[in-house]
């Protein structure tokens, strides 16, 4: 089969801080298979880097050579090692292919109803807090994703919700805060009407997390998760997890990892990375089944070479059109 890629870098509307550092451009690398596309979100973070991202689709290219004719057939052809964000451009592809065989988008091929789409959240990147506060006014977005996990936290959390007292908001510390820090805040986060905490501490100390459960907030894991066996693991500890494809591996991994959390009663929000509509659009095919969402990477996003996904405030419309529904802008 016919693989190719390129390298893209997607231009921030505004500077995007988190606890482990501030962007202003991320970098994508856009995957067309015999005209199936897919999107591999490069995040240092997460240990992602475009040689590995490269490597990874030199050794699909050959395995995908004589692969059988079907795509149950070709996905497990795909590598189980290496970059799991190319895996997920790759297993989109397919994906994408199978959908125009069939002339149909995914969600109804995966039996799902669009009108179960969760409205997105809207990212407030870390920064001070008018700054945070501005960008929230500015987006008057219902739901919002707070970024924190530095010093003038509270702060940050007071000037937003004085800015959209009518706001949902979520707080998302990316591991940034101690176990101190959790306890002194949480108290004033639910004096503050947030609804949930995403990943308030490191992953590798979930005693902490264990102590910090059942204290009135519900408690997300997202870093940790990246397997079916992660969101077993982490059950005892949070009430929900974050599945997003790039760290999952495409969408089947996903959908796998949002079963067992329904068969374990935790709670799941459909997450992305700074990604464009085409990543996001693929993983918008398994919002009906998500709690929450999290889809807000194309909003984040001044170059966005993709059209398909749209927007009516926080409502995801999903893509019509067979396959992904996304397509280059022309």
């Amino acid at each position: 089969m016919r693989l190719d890629w390129q390298t893209f870098t997607l231009e921030l509307a505004h500077p995007f801080r988190i606890a482990h550092g501030t962007s202003l451009t991320r970098t994508a690398v856009f995957v067309d298979l015999e005209g199936g596309l897919g999107e591999a979100a490069v995040v240092p973070y997460h240990g992602e880097s475009v040689e590995a991202v490269t490597a990874y689709l030199e050794a699909v290219r050959e395995r995908l050579a004589d692969a059988p004719d079907t795509l149950q057939g070709r996905l497990e052809r795909l590598p189980a090692e290496g970059s799991r964000a190319a895996r997920a451009a790759v297993e989109m592809a397919l994906f994408d292919l199978w959908g125009r065989a069939l002339d149909a988008p995914l969600w109804r091929l995966f039996g799902l109803d669009p009108r179960r789409v969760p409205p997105t959240s809207f990212t407030v990147a870390m920064g001070a807090p008018e700054e945070m506060a501005n960008l929230a006014r500015a987006g008057a977005m219902p739901v919002l994703k707070l970024k924190v996990g530095s010093e003038d936290d509270l702060a940050r959390l007071e000037a937003v919700r004085a800015a959209r007292p009518d706001a949902r908001i979520r707080v998302d510390a990316n591991g940034g805060w101690t176990p101190e820090t959790a306890h002194r805040l949480l108290p004033e986060l639910l004096r503050l009407g947030v609804e949930f905490l995403e990943q308030p501490l490191p992953p590798e100390d979930r005693a902490a997390y264990a102590e910090l459960r059942g204290r009135g907030l519900p408690l997300f894991a997202d870093e940790p998760i990246k397997t079916v066996r992660d969101v077993v693991d982490w059950a005892p500890y949070v009430d929900g997890v974050v599945v997003k494809l790039a760290k999952s591996g495409g969408i089947a991994p996903a959908r796998a990892q949002i079963e067992t959390a329904r068969a374990l009663g935790l709670e799941v929000m459909l997450g992305c990375m700074v990604e464009t509509r085409l990543a996001v659009g693929a993983a918008a095919h398994l919002a009906p089944l998500a709690d929450h969402a999290d889809l807000d990477g194309p909003l984040l996003i001044k170059n966005d070479p993709f059209t398909g996904l749209d927007y009516d405030g926080a409502r995801l419309r999903l893509p019509a059109g067979p396959g992904l529904g996304v397509r280059p802008r022309t």
